[in-house]
This record gives structure tokens, sequence and C-alpha cells, in this order.
């Protein structure tokens, strides 16, 4: 390989590592809050408030949750004081309220801090007629209105950023990316290879989603591991001049695990879950924006290689070829380890 396209592997390896893996002196990034709001048959409205933790690291957050509550109508009174639900894996706060006639629809829901706090709010409303919506607080807003219907435009907007976002905060499935693109390299094959995974993660996806296929999430999430786990040592064979399997059946490989890749997309989708009437656009726009997402990834990374391979060569020490491969592969091994050992936490 090329010394200028190994430079360029670590550099982009130091920038996603970097980019994705929170800090408190980064402010934590774009994080997600999810408030969940249950209308009943009575009127009462179930009130359920997840929000991030203040710092935190790989997959797990560390430290407690950001002191965050949204702030409803004046003529929504509290029923039932907030408390936390027993045994849930991140702290949800839940209690009840009653507002009246006037109900929730066209009010306004408050969401102070957000903004200075970097964090984006997910709603989801459930009404007691069984219609439900979800939508996102947009970016730099502090308040929201609840609409009596949202479009399938609406729903469709919404999904579409969510696959977006998913996409480009899951490192591990950009880790996969990467390994594809730096052992397939710029060319037709890339394409295929790409295409393959696509195809693959979008079947299983779909799939899962839908309840064809149950698979349990933490299982699925330590084998996604050794996927990258596994691109890491053929990369070494690659370094070392053997060809292995990935070079020799590149869309193979993508499609096969593919297919374990899309059980992960559709976990990241359960937690967010699904309006009941508009499954179908809402799956659709999700899928898109986890391509629009990994297609930008793949185009921005062959395009700042084929930019500094017309740099021309430069004689690097031979231990910088070996950056990426162990940086991918440390990664991958510590994901495995801590994935698995939550099985039994």
């Amino acid at each position: 390989m090329n010394p200028i396209l190994r430079w360029l592997c670590i550099i982009l390896l130091v920038c996603i590592t970097l980019g994705f893996s929170p800090t408190p002196a980064e402010a934590h990034g774009f994080q997600t809050a999810y408030l969940d709001l249950r209308e009943q048959p009575s009127g009462q409205i179930d009130v359920y408030w997840k929000t991030p933790p203040a710092t935190g690291f790989g997959d797990d957050g560390l430290g407690p949750p950001m002191s965050l509550r949204p702030i409803f109508p004046e003529h929504c009174i509290q029923r039932i004081a907030p408390g936390e639900i027993p045994n849930a894996i991140i702290p949800v706060s839940h209690w009840s309220l009653d507002c009246g006639e006037i109900g929730l629809a066209q009010q306004t829901i408050i969401f102070p801090g957000v903004v200075n706090n970097f964090v984006e709010v997910l709603l989801r409303l459930e009404w007691a007629d069984g219609h439900s919506q979800t939508t996102m607080l947009p970016t730099g807003q502090e308040s929201f209105v609840i609409p009596e219907k949202t479009t399938v435009l609406a729903v469709g907007q919404t999904y579409l950023k969510l696959g977006i976002e998913h996409i480009f905060g899951g490192i591990d499935h950009l880790l996969f990316v990467l390994g594809l693109v730096l052992i397939v390299g710029p060319s037709w094959r890339l394409v295929k290879t790409i295409t393959a995974f696509t195809l693959a993660h979008s079947v299983t996806l779909g799939a899962a989603t839908l309840g064809f296929v149950n698979v349990p999430q933490a299982p699925v999430e330590a084998v996604i591991a050794l996927s990258i786990l596994f691109l890491a040592s053929e990369l070494a064979h690659s370094r070392l001049g053997k060809t292995g399997l990935t070079q020799q059946y590149p869309w193979l490989v993508a499609l096969t695990f593919g297919l374990l890749h899309g059980f992960g997309f559709a976990g990241a989708l359960a937690e967010v879950g699904l309006p009941p009437q508009d499954i179908p656009p809402a799956l659709l726009f999700f899928n898109i924006g986890v391509e629009v997402g990994q297609l930008a990834f793949v185009l921005a990374v062959v395009a700042v290689m084929e930019s500094l391979k017309r740099l021309g060569s430069q004689n690097y020490p031979r231990w910088l070829g070996w950056i990426p491969t162990y940086g991918i592969g440390t990664l991958a091994s510590f994901w495995c380890i801590q994935r698995v050992a939550a099985f039994w936490s």
C-alpha cells in the first residue's frame, strides 16, 4: 500500500476515535434525551423521561444523568410525583400529569438547558386512541409545539435524521466500513462491496424491525465487534503480503457481516420505536438515512485518499503502516471483551 495512503488511514482513525469517543472536555458532543408520553383512556398522561449520562466513554455511560427536565403547560397538574423506574439499565424518570380538557395537542413543552448541554430531544407520543407520533426537537431550540397529527413528510424527516445520526454515532459500524475500504481500495470492487453490505443490512434491518426475526441484541453487538476484529486480522494479512478472504471475496464478506450489522441497526431503531400508523415510511427513511451517512463516509475517505495520492509518495517509517491495523484491532478487542462481559452483568 502507498505510504501516503497509510498516513491517511492513521489520520482518519485518529479523527474518528476523537470524534466519536465522548469526553468531559468535549462537553459530551450531541447526545439524545427521550421523552415518552402515553395518554390513558382517563385522560391522564404517563411521562417517561430518559436523559443521557453526564460523562461517558465507549458503550457504557459514566456519571449521573444530566439535570434536565421538561416543563409542561401550566394547566397540566402533576398527579404522581416523579420517581425512577427500578432495574432500568439507563435511569428513567416517571411521573403522571392531568392536562384536563385542554390536553396536550397544540400545547408547548419547554426543554431548558438542552442547547447549552448539546442535547437533542426525541419526543414520542402515544394517544389514547392508539395513534402515535415520533419527532425530533429541532437543533438549537428549547421548546416544541405538539401537533395534533404528524404528516408522512414530518415522519420521513425525523427518521432520515435519526438514520444519519446513528451511522455517524456508531463508530463500530464506521470502523467496519473503513476496514473494507482499506482492504479493497478505491475501485469498482469497492462499489460492489459496499453495495453488498448495504443490501445485506437493509434486509435484516427490515426483517428484525417488522418482527419476522428476533435476535437478542447483546450477542449481536458482541459478534459485530468480532467482525471488526476479523477485518483487522485481514488488514494484517494484507500488510504482510498475504491474500486474505476479504481480498479474494470482498463482496461475500461484506454481505455476510452486513446481515449481522443490520440487526445492530434494528436494535437502535427499536429503542426509538416506530409509529404504528407510519411504519413503512419511518423504516424506509431510517434506512435511507443510514445509507446516506454511510455513503458520505465512504466518499469522504476515498476523496481524501485520492487527493493525497496525487501528492506523491513520501518515505515514512514502515511501522506507521501498522497503526491502522493495530488501532482497529485494539478497539475491536476491547469491545469484544466489554460486550461479552456484559452477558453476566
